[in-house]
């Protein structure tokens, strides 16, 4: 950034009286910016210290705040200038500067270099300007401010000081104060008496002079303290050459993990469980919208939260009891590039601040994607996209349509422990009524459904030994049909004499309970339930079903109609499984 013809005169001067008195101290720097506010100054350091390890802020005076490299020996200084100039690593109007140039030292923290010295700094060993070797490039590390150095203002300076800040930074300041209880108004960086007011409280709160304006002093305690909630986390830039993005990244709870098309993933590296992943493939808006609904099945993306679709661009937000996870990306000359952050919930200011700096830094290098084989030995599993966890039920079992609005009949089993519940994966329902005691539960959807077809129930008793069919997603709709399993009606009642039950002959699976029991014609004559007979596992083979007439009386205390037939009638297998996979319903039970 050039520097205001202010700026190159007070530089100017310090240099005539600094070189006078070189003698006192055969120390010299190379004076890179000026600043005319100590915030815009924090910011330049940080950024200069991703490059150079030996960077120091200075007070100039009047206002001003220099940023210099060093210190050197006077020819090490003037060889290392040239290098610098001819990489381009540093301004062009950069200059040797003499140590009593600067007033005082206020970065790093707690280092004061002005003190005179007879020994000299070592030159730095390198600049770091190749290519990386490793796909995760991360700057040194940034020193952080725990104080300030920079002498106070009187409230004339301060004022004068403050006129020098941009309306970015005013509004910076306005967060910082919002974010500290302090201000309720609109970030607009025009400071009215809503600003005035919370400036007072903020300077009141700390023990500071109340005039309403801040000295430099107290906006870089204001802003330190904003800062704070990101010890630990380590933000550092991040250029990942391979992805073709770069950002800042908490560096301090994630690392480099792997590349799975179309992620870099970075794991958690502490126990607090934070991930981040980049995202990074070539593609249109297809591609981006098929992304799109591919992260929405992932287990890092709870289904609770907003989400903005357009053409171009997308955001998820998922959040559940355990994580928060926020998705953006954008489709720009062929390329779709974002990124998500998965946080524990609980910690929101921390994930809201990360989350502000992410994208605040985010950038894309544009001409570079990953490709398809970039994947680092990739799991084949039906559970994993591009090595992720597709989000799954914590139970799945079967039911049956029972009329022409969609009312469900199932296992109360399969709806006992559900945050929300699921038909045929894509259509939400409620539970409309449960029994508990012969273990059945009415589900509604919540959206008007037309099934293809829907059961008709037994009227009356079936005849005992007569052949039965159980039909079912007895591996939790793995196969996508239900399967039909064939057995024989052994009892008209339970165990104990139970009229609601029927006792049945044959082999399921668990994935098959709530699903119906079909006699010879067609006709439900009840409905698979749970294994554990009273908290007792029954022997293999044998199962119990409530019976038709039990979940009519269900059903009408719901609200439902039913529908039923006395006709016995006799249907071959292959019309059977036709009519099984048009009524059976696979249920899913999900934790979020």
């Amino acid at each position: 950034m050039a520097k205001t013809w202010l700026a190159a005169c007070v530089a100017v001067m310090v240099w005539v009286g600094a070189a006078l008195a070189q003698g006192a101290d055969n120390r010299v720097w190379i004076q890179v910016e000026a600043q005319p506010s100590l915030t815009a100054a924090q910011n330049r350091l940080r950024a200069f210290a991703q490059v150079f390890p030996d960077v120091n802020g200075f007070s100039l005076g009047g206002g001003w705040y220099g940023i210099a490299l060093g210190p050197y020996a006077r020819s090490e200084a003037d060889s290392l200038l040239r290098s610098y100039l001819a990489n381009g690593l540093i301004p062009p109007d950069s200059y040797i500067a003499f140590t009593r140039s600067f007033r005082s030292q206020f970065w790093p923290v707690g280092t004061n270099l002005l003190a005179p010295s007879d020994a000299t700094a070592p030159a730095p060993t390198g600049t770091a300007v190749a290519e990386p070797e490793t796909p995760n490039v991360e700057a040194p590390e940034p020193q952080q401010e725990n104080e300030i150095a920079v002498p106070d203002e009187t409230p004339r300076e301060a004022r004068a000081s403050e006129a020098r800040l941009t309306r970015d930074e005013k509004k910076e300041l306005q967060v910082a104060l919002k974010w500290a209880g302090f201000y309720t108004g609109a970030i607009d960086g025009a400071y009215g008496r809503g600003t005035r007011g919370s400036m007072a409280a903020f300077q009141e709160e700390n023990g500071y002079e109340v005039t309403g304006v801040l000295t430099t002093a107290q906006r870089a305690e204001l802003m330190r303290q904003y800062n704070a909630v990101l010890d630990g986390m380590d933000l550092r830039r991040v250029t990942d050459t391979r992805a073709g993005i770069e950002l800042l990244l908490p560096t301090g709870v994630v690392a480099f993990e792997k590349y799975e098309f179309p992620f870099a993933q970075y794991d958690a590296r502490t126990d607090l469980g934070a991930r981040v992943l980049l995202i990074s493939q070539p593609g249109d808006r297809d591609t981006l919208s098929g992304l799109y609904d591919i992260m929405e099945t992932l287990e890092i993306v709870p289904t609770e939260g907003p989400r903005e679709k357009g053409r171009s661009a997308f955001t998820l937000t998922g959040e559940n009891a355990k994580i928060v996870s926020h998705t953006e990306a954008r489709l720009q000359n062929g390329e779709v590039k974002g990124f998500t952050l998965i946080w524990p919930a609980g910690d929101e200011e921390r994930r809201t601040r990360v989350l502000q700096e992410m994208r605040a830094s985010f950038q894309v290098l544009p001409g570079t994607t990953l490709r398809r084989d970039d994947t680092q030995g990739a799991e084949q599993t039906l559970d994993l996209v591009s090595g992720l966890k597709l989000r799954r039920p914590i139970l799945t079992r079967s039911g049956f349509w029972t009329d022409a609005s969609g009312t469900v009949l199932t296992s109360s089993e399969a709806v006992g422990q559900c945050a929300r519940i699921t038909l045929d994966g894509d259509y939400p329902a409620d539970i409309a009524a449960r029994n508990d005691r012969l273990g059945v539960a009415v589900l509604k959807p919540r959206d008007a459904l037309s099934p293809p077809a829907h059961v008709t129930f037994r009227d009356g008793a079936p005849r005992l030994r007569s052949e039965i069919a159980a039909a079912g997603f007895s591996y939790g709709g793995q196969l996508g049909a239900p399967t039909l399993t064939f057995g024989r009606l052994e009892d008209l009642r339970g165990l104990r004499g139970e009229e609601n039950l029927r006792r049945l002959a044959v082999d399921t699976l668990p994935g098959d309970t709530g699903g119906p029991v079909f006699d010879g014609g067609g006709a439900v004559l009840g409905l698979l339930l749970a294994e554990d007979e009273g908290g007792r596992r029954l022997p293999d083979g044998v199962r119990f079903a409530a019976s038709s007439d039990a979940l009519r009386a269900v059903l009408e205390e719901a609200g439902a109609d039913p529908g039923f037939t006395v006709t016995e009638q006799s249907m071959a297998p292959e019309d059977l499984t036709t009519l099984a996979r048009d009524v059976v319903v696979l249920v899913e039970c999900w934790e979020d």
